[in-house]
């Protein structure tokens, strides 16, 4: 510095105050008491959010009305106008050209990328390639940032084991380097990024030939570009300039901050020794150093004001997060180096817990007046789960880092339309979107609901065919046809644009919008979401020209989700609760409270994973001079150390994430590693956290028996019916007298007994229409199978043993034929009176044998039962149709039962097909004689009705369970509460 040259002027908050509190009071008192001096001044800040801390520390600080500085954004795409008159340039040079559109840019490069892959034979979808355009965005955002010229790619020498495959990597960044260029100058626009570069020179030329006759403050900026740190020093060198740092720290040993790096090569092999980006000071390091000036030139800020902690603590948390080569040290470090004291830490079981303590945490701090707290994370779904919480004693609290638009109603809602277009209104897309919380229809929201809910019925079991048509033919009459005459309307151009192949996506866009309008009206666009929604698809429309000349509608869902995730949308303040507040980690490194909790303390949360980089390797990055993948991780270490600096700090963390154990953050091992494991355990917190919701004493269910009275019990039974009264009563009782039936799950895989009765139409048919004609039951189980109502796993798994099984029953009536047995009768039913209740049933068909008795017969797609299970009095059907057909049930199908057999469309041994039978006319194998088989199974349910029926035992749950095929009634039961407890 040349002799009588003005010092910079550069300042630190220290990690351990509260930065935006003590910046405000230092500039109170740097104006004096003249307030418009103060709001004269320029303050130069790293972003909104940080202008949002700012202003709110000024209101605290005055106590009164207060004219505020100037507050500029750097990191604000508008920050020519927010800067104002310092871009009146003294030169007349030109102003830089306009930045092209964020989302022009995003569409021209999914464009290109599109193309570039389809030349190259591999050719990527839409959504692919939107996501694949962000990340090059960032690419280029990068380098124009870092100041590395584009070109640069194509001159790397990575030796000749790499270059070869460098070179067909720099192939797909022909986009980069010579397309979006092109476009650039085509449009007479230039990147944001580089806009902002020519800006921030623009202003520090200025204010280095004229420099502001008012005080210029530049604060809390992390940012290292090479721009941003010319502009500091300018700043800095501003006779009435200043910088001040967010916790640097001027106290580090200074070999060790000289170990952060970067590094000059060595001159000798000229290898350049990695820096330490991971630690918290590499960043503020780089920044010292683009700006030119040492460490030793930053004065520690004087000014202290707000909530904070004391200088001792700082020192420790600095301790902890000292490079790795340097942490020997830790075992020389005296208490007073190690002393953590205000901190505590809590451990949860899942994030659930975690969520719960958080809260409890906060709402606990509302009891002393005054105080404040707040809770920093970098997991934005734990936030959410805060703030979940909260609300049980209404508490409202939002995340200031806001949420993305993919997750509010305006956003789901917008997703919900794609993808029911894309799935042809399948029955569960559809179903989401109809019971969407802003979906009315015009209709009213009861009204509305109502239809949905018979929709919802009408809609149970396989998915019936593609598209608005397939639906007609699924909602039957009655309410659901009604409702579905009045929405489908709003449905048809939804339907026809994404039907009709691929389209422009300006017309899909427009589609929604309109479709989403008709649905849920003006609330759909009411509010920040709705706003951030419209304003998505606006831009969208605005710039689908300069994308993909046609998208596949399968691609638009994908597409939106990757857009709207992108976007974060913040509520109004108005809701928040004023002492209490959820931050993201940049408001960490401004804001503080009276209590911070730092939560998410697990290694890929905080620090998060680095992201990998699709178009750039990191020995790439190395080359070209980018910052590292980990330098986030220096960041995540910075913003962990600043919001340790509160009076009263919790970190916390679940020792198992959703669905594995999660391992402890290195910040958290290093502290307990520093502390000597003496870091102090909320264990009252935990404590409380397990009691909350822990209900005192288990009382499980006993097993249910309920025994109505007799008067009120079921008279008419039918023979499917028998075998689930004597296995499980309650069952029986739960369908019979409660009258409760399972539904269908919506758009569900055809199930066994669905096959069955698709069986039993092919057969029906083929008996009313071709009276069992041995050659036309194939054609039938063909065109069935050709439906297109018949779900396609069905079609492609189940027709080779269908046709096969249906091949043997015709090829076995006609050969029964042959030797004197016909099909007489099928899909009969009827009812006798026995036992005192009435005993109705359905056959499937009867077969006149050669000596003129029938023969019982019933289809089954699956296995038959048992010969085990007849001789143990279940499974009797064919004998009580048999008792029906004896005793005239039947009507004309009068007579002795001669056979009963099952016709098992199941593999044998000889291929799908095969005739069983539960009895034997001698009584082999230890079967029931044929002859007596009728009047076994009249006993066997003479003694069943006599019991539950016409006599008092209770309907006892699960009774023979080893005879009970289904588990439709085992949650009323609650069976997992009582089975097999003694």
């Amino acid at each position: 510095m040349a002799e009588g040259a003005r010092r910079p002027q550069l300042f630190t908050i220290a990690g351990h105050r509260a930065f935006a509190d003590s910046l405000v009071a230092g500039l109170k008192r740097r104006v004096g008491g003249d307030p418009l001096a103060l709001g004269r001044t320029t303050m130069l800040l790293p972003n909104n959010r940080a202008v949002r801390a700012v202003t709110d520390a000024f209101v605290r600080e005055s106590g009164g009305a207060l004219l505020l500085p100037r507050l500029v954004a750097l990191g604000d795409p508008e920050i020519g106008e927010a800067i104002g008159s310092a871009l009146d340039h003294a030169d007349d040079a030109a102003p830089p050209a306009p930045a092209v559109s964020a989302y022009q840019r995003r569409l021209i490069l999914t464009r290109l990328i599109t193309e570039e892959r389809a030349r190259e034979g591999q050719p990527v979808g839409a959504a692919e390639a939107v996501r694949l355009a962000g990340e090059l965005a960032r690419v280029r955002d990068q380098l124009l940032v870092e100041e590395v010229d584009p070109s640069r790619l194509k001159d790397l020498d990575l030796g000749p084991d790499l270059s070869v495959h460098w070179q067909r990597a720099l192939a797909s960044l022909e986009v980069l380097l010579d397309r979006w260029p092109r476009e650039l100058a085509r449009l007479g626009r230039i990147d944001a990024a580089d806009r902002r570069r020519l800006i921030l020179d623009a202003v520090a030329r200025r204010w280095r030939s004229d420099p502001p006759a008012a005080p210029v403050c530049a604060a809390g900026i992390t940012d290292t570009a090479p721009s941003v740190a010319r502009l500091l020093r300018c700043v800095a060198d501003l006779p009435q300039g200043m910088v001040v740092f967010a916790g640097l720290d001027l106290a580090m040993d200074t070999e060790e901050w000289n170990a952060l790096g970067p590094h000059q090569p060595d001159p000798i092999t000229g290898r350049r020794k990695r820096a330490i980006e991971v630690h918290p000071q590499f960043h503020l390091k780089v920044m010292l150093d683009r700006m030119d000036v040492g460490r030793g030139e930053v004065t520690a800020w004087k000014d202290a004001a707000g909530a904070a902690s004391d200088a001792a603590r700082g020192r420790a948390v600095a301790n902890a997060l000292t490079p790795a080569e340097f942490t020997g040290k830790w075992t020389a470090l005296g208490p007073a180096d190690r002393r953590l004291s205000g901190v505590q830490a809590a451990e949860f079981a899942t994030a659930a817990d975690e969520a719960q303590g958080i809260a409890l945490t906060l709402r606990q701090a509302l009891e002393t007046p005054g105080r404040t707290a707040a809770l920093v994370t970098p997991d934005r779904g734990l936030a959410r789960r805060v703030a979940a919480h909260c609300r049980r004693w209404n508490i409202e609290i939002d995340d200031s880092a806001g949420r993305p638009l993919s997750i509010l109603p305006p956003g789901t809602l917008l997703l919900s339309l794609a993808e029911v277009a894309a799935q042809g209104f399948a029955p569960l897309a559809l179903l989401t979107l109809l019971k969407h919380p802003l979906v009315d229809g015009g209709m009213g929201r009861l009204a509305w609901l109502d239809g949905v809910r018979a929709m919802d019925l009408a809609l149970r079991g396989p998915r019936p065919p593609a598209g608005l048509a397939g639906l007609d033919g699924q909602v039957g009459e009655g309410l659901a046809a009604r409702w579905w005459a009045a929405a489908r309307p709003l449905l048809e151009p939804l339907a026809s644009a994404f039907g009709d192949g691929d389209q422009p996506l300006a017309r899909l866009v427009a589609v929604l919008r309109d479709t989403a309008g008709s649905l849920g009206g003006d609330a759909v666009w009411s509010g920040p979401a709705g706003r951030a929604a419209a304003d998505l698809l606006a831009e969208l429309e605005a710039h689908a020209a300069s994308g993909p000349a046609a998208v596949d509608p399968a691609e638009v869902a994908p597409m939106l989700r990757t857009l709207s995730d992108e976007v974060a949308v913040r509520l109004a303040l108005r809701l928040n609760h004023p002492r209490l507040a959820i931050y993201g980690q940049i408001e960490a490194r401004l804001q503080s409270a009276d209590v911070m909790i730092l939560s998410g303390l697990n290694e890929g949360v905080w620090p998060g994973r680095p992201a990998p980089d699709p178009w750039l390797a990191p020995r790439i990055r190395a080359e070209l001079g980018l910052p590292g993948l980990e330098r986030r991780i220096g960041v995540a270490a910075h913003d962990f150390g600043q919001a340790m600096g509160a009076p009263s700090v919790l970190i916390t963390r679940a020792r198992r994430d959703g669905s594995a154990p999660a391992l402890a953050s290195r910040f958290w091992l290093r502290l307990q590693a520093m502390a000597e494991d003496r870091l102090e355990r909320a264990e009252t917190l935990e404590d409380w956290t397990r009691a909350l919701d822990d209900p005192g004493e288990y009382l499980p269910a006993d097993r249910p028996a309920p025994s109505p009275p007799l008067a009120v019990r079921p008279t008419v039974i039918s023979v499917t019916e028998v075998d689930r009264l004597k296995a499980d009563p309650y069952a029986f009782y739960a369908r019979r007298y409660l009258a409760l039936s399972p539904l269908e799950p919506v758009d569900a895989d055809p199930t066994p007994a669905w096959r069955g009765n698709a069986v039993h139409a092919i057969l029906e048919e083929w008996w009313k229409e071709d009276r069992c004609a041995a050659d036309a039951l194939r054609p039938r189980a063909v065109a069935m199978l050709r439906d297109g109502a018949t779900h396609p796993m069905l079609r492609a798994l189940w027709q080779p043993r269908l046709l096969e099984a249906v091949d043997f029953i015709a090829g076995r009536v006609a050969e029964d034929a042959a030797a004197g047995r016909h099909v007489t009768h099928a899909e009969g039913k009827g009812r006798i009176q026995l036992a005192n209740v009435t005993l109705s049933g359905r056959y499937d068909r009867i077969d006149t044998l050669p000596d003129g008795k029938l023969a019982i017969v019933d289809y089954k797609t699956g296995k038959a039962p048992s010969s085990a299970a007849v001789r143990a009095g279940f499974s009797l059907q064919l004998g009580l149709l048999g008792v029906i057909a004896e005793r005239g049930g039947f009507g004309d199908v009068t007579g002795d039962a001669g056979a009963f057999e099952y016709w098992s469309m199941a593999k044998s041994q000889s291929g799908f097909g095969q005739v069983t039978s539960p009895c034997d006319p001698e009584g082999k194998r230890d079967r029931i004689v044929t002859a007596d088989f009728t009047s076994v199974a009249a006993a066997n349910f003479a003694d069943a009705a006599g019991t539950w029926l016409t006599g008092g035992a209770p309907f006892t749950a699960k009774l023979r369970p080893e005879y009970v095929n289904y588990a439709d009634y085992d949650q009323l039961m609650r069976r997992d509460e009582w089975y097999g407890r003694d």
